[in-house]
C-alpha cells in the first residue's frame, strides 16, 4: 500500500514509456516489463514481484495512469482512475477518461502559467473551452467530443470535492431537472442536480450516420479490397489482408457488434463450417460486451462462409508460420487451453493464480490476447483475428484499417466514408426495415396460432434489434426507427438488397429465445 502514496515513483515501476516534459501523459500498466540484469537499489519492489503486486492491487494490464510533466505519479487523480467501478468498465472508456483529464491538466500547465489541477478556476475552464472549440490555433473539436470530455473532467472534480482535494468544482454549473412520465402521462420532475453549464448544444441530437447496402459495398470494395471505381482490382494495390479485412467489416455490418466486441472474439466462440440457412447464433459473453450486455449474436450464412474461409486459409497460414518461428513459445505468462476438445477451460501459468483454471468466458480483452490453445500442431492463439505475425490484432490496428480505407475512397473521388460504429448503425437501420416489412406481411398471412408463435420469437421488430445491439432501453434503439421514417418510400423499397439474408428464413431451433446458455460461469476459478 505504501507504494501508491509515494509521489516520486520511478518510471520502471509503472512500465517503460517515453515521457514528455511538455504536459501530462497517459500510460498503461503492464506485467510484461523487461527484467533488469542487475539489482537496482532504487526500485521499491523487486522485478519478479511486480506481477503479484498488480494482482494484489487488482489492477489489470492496460489500466491507464497519469504522469505529470515532472514525471510525478500524482496519487489523487490516479486513485480516481483506479476506482473499482471504473476498472470493471470498458477499457475504451477508461482510456477516454484518462485522456480527458490529461488534456485538461496539460492545458493548465502550458497555457495557464504552470497551474496545478488543484488550483484551477472557472476562468481556466472557459479559456479551455475557447481554445478547444473556437481558437484558430486550437483543435476546434465538435460538440459531442467537447461534451464528453467536459463530463469526464466534471465527474473527476465532483469526486475531488467529496474527497476534499479541492474546495470547489472549477466549472460553471447550472440546474438541470430530470423528468419522467407520471401515471397520468404528464411529465413530472423527479430530480434536480447541477451539471456543467458549458455543455455543447451542437452534438447533432438523434442524427445517426449509416450507409445503404450499395454504398457500404462501394466503400468496402474500393477502400478495403483495393478495387477501382469500376469494380476492378487495382494493379498498385498491395493489400495482402484485404480478404480478412473485408470479412471483418462485413461481419460488423451484418451483426451490429461493436468494434471491441468483435475484435476480441475467440475462435471457439464463432460459428464456423457448414451451418443452417439464414442465420447461426453464438453467445457474446459479458466480459467483452459493453456494459456487460451479454447476448445472442446472429451471423448470416454468407458471413459464416467467409469466416470459415479465413479460418482455414489466411489464419491457418500465419499460425503455421508463427509456430515454425517459435513465437508462441516466447509469450510470457500465457493462459493455456490444454484440451482443444474443451476450449472453455484455461489454466493460468504464472502470478498469484498460477495453476488455477478459469472459464474463458470470464476473461476480458487483455487476458484473451495471451490465451493459447495447445493443439497437435503446437500452441496457437485462441483469439480469432490474427495479424501477419500470427499474433492477435490490436484494437488500434482495426481503427487504422478504417482510416486507410477512407483515404483510398477519397483518392478515388468517392463520397463514402465509414467507421466501425457506422457499420453498427447500418445493420440496425437495414435490418429494422427488413423486419418491419416482413413482420407486417407475415402477420397478415397467419392464423392466430401461427401469429402467436411468430410474435413469441420476433416480438416487436424494434425490440428484436434492441436485443441484438445490446441496448438496455428501447429508447436508444428508436433513433433507427426515426432514421427510417425520414426516408422516401421508394428509397425504403430499395433499401434491403436481395442478398441480405432474412432472419425469418432461419430454422426456429436456431433462433430460439433470449435464454442464455445454461452453463455460463459464475465468475470463479477452480483448482
Amino acid at each position: 500500500t505504501s507504494l501508491v502514496h509515494d509521489r516520486s515513483l520511478t518510471p520502471y515501476l509503472y512500465g517503460p514509456r517515453v515521457l514528455s516534459r511538455n504536459g501530462w501523459s497517459v500510460h498503461f500498466t503492464s506485467r510484461d516489463l523487461p527484467q533488469p540484469r542487475e539489482e537496482l537499489w532504487y526500485l521499491q519492489i523487486r522485478p519478479e514481484e511486480w506481477e503479484c503486486w498488480l494482482d494484489d492491487q487488482g489492477i489489470p494490464d492496460g489500466t491507464p495512469y497519469l504522469l505529470s510533466p515532472r514525471y510525478v505519479y500524482d496519487v489523487d487523480p490516479n486513485s480516481y482512475l483506479h476506482r473499482v467501478d471504473y476498472l470493471e468498465g470498458p477499457l475504451n472508456s477508461q482510456r477516454n477518461r484518462a485522456r480527458a483529464l490529461a488534456g485538461y491538466f496539460t492545458f493548465l500547465h502550458r497555457a495557464r502559467w504552470g497551474k496545478d489541477w488543484r488550483d484551477a478556476t472557472e476562468d481556466d475552464h472557459r479559456a479551455y473551452r475557447h481554445w478547444r472549440r473556437q481558437d484558430a490555433k486550437g483543435p476546434r473539436i465538435g460538440g459531442a467530443t467537447w461534451s464528453q470530455d467536459t463530463s469526464h473532467v466534471f465527474q473527476f472534480y465532483e469526486h475531488a470535492k467529496r474527497e476534499k482535494w479541492v474546495a470547489e468544482i472549477p466549472i460553471p454549473l447550472r440546474e438541470a431537472k430530470e423528468r419522467a412520465a407520471s401515471p397520468g402521462g404528464r411529465p413530472v420532475v423527479t430530480e434536480s442536480k447541477k451539471v456543467p453549464a458549458s455543455y455543447a448544444h451542437d452534438e447533432g441530437g438523434e442524427t445517426i450516420e449509416w450507409l445503404p447496402a450499395a454504398a457500404y459495398r462501394r466503400w468496402r470494395d474500393v477502400g478495403v479490397r483495393g478495387y477501382d471505381r469500376d469494380g476492378l482490382p487495382r494493379d498498385n494495390f498491395r493489400g495482402r489482408w484485404a480478404s480478412r479485412n473485408a470479412t471483418f467489416t462485413d461481419k460488423l455490418v451484418r451483426t451490429g457488434m461493436r468494434l471491441e466486441e468483435q475484435s476480441t472474439l475467440l475462435k471457439s466462440e464463432i460459428p464456423l463450417g457448414e451451418g443452417p440457412p439464414g442465420y447461426s447464433k453464438f453467445w457474446l459473453p459479458k466480459s467483452i460486451a459493453k456494459r456487460e450486455s451479454a447476448r445472442w449474436v446472429y451471423v448470416p450464412a454468407s458471413s459464416r462462409r467467409d469466416l470459415t474461409a479465413y479460418a482455414l486459409e489466411d489464419r491457418a497460414m500465419v499460425v503455421e508460420e508463427a509456430q515454425a518461428a517459435g513465437r508462441y513459445r516466447r509469450i510470457r505468462r500465457p493462459l493455456v487451453i490444454s484440451d482443444p476438445e474443451f476450449p472453455r477451460l484455461a489454466q493460468y501459468t504464472s502470478g498469484a493464480m498460477a495453476g488455477q483454471r478459469v472459464d474463458v468466458r470470464l476473461l476480458g480483452p487483455l487476458e484473451r490476447r495471451r490465451l493459447l490453445v495447445d493443439t497437435n500442431q503446437g500452441l496457437e492463439p485462441a483469439m480469432f483475428w490474427l495479424g501477419e505475425d500470427g499474433m492477435p490484432l490490436a484494437l488500434s490496428t482495426w481503427k487504422d484499417m478504417f482510416t486507410a480505407a477512407n483515404r483510398r475512397c477519397e483518392e478515388a473521388a468517392l463520397e463514402e466514408r465509414a467507421h466501425a460504429h457506422l457499420c453498427r448503425h447500418t445493420f440496425a437501420v437495414i435490418t429494422l426495415e427488413q423486419l418491419q416489412r416482413g413482420h407486417l406481411a407475415a402477420l397478415g398471412e397467419m392464423n392466430p396460432a401461427q401469429r402467436q408463435h411468430y410474435q413469441k420469437i420476433f416480438g416487436d421488430p424494434v425490440d428484436w434489434i434492441r436485443r441484438r445491439l445490446g441496448h438496455a432501453s428501447q429508447l436508444s434503439t428508436l433513433i433507427y426507427l426515426h432514421a427510417l421514417q425520414e426516408l422516401e418510400m421508394e428509397t425504403r423499397m430499395a433499401l434491403v438488397p436481395d442478398t441480405w439474408e432474412d432472419p425469418r428464413d432461419t430454422p426456429v431451433v436456431e433462433l430460439g429465445d433470449e435464454t442464455p446458455p445454461v452453463d455460463l460461469p459464475e465468475g470463479v476459478v477452480t483448482r
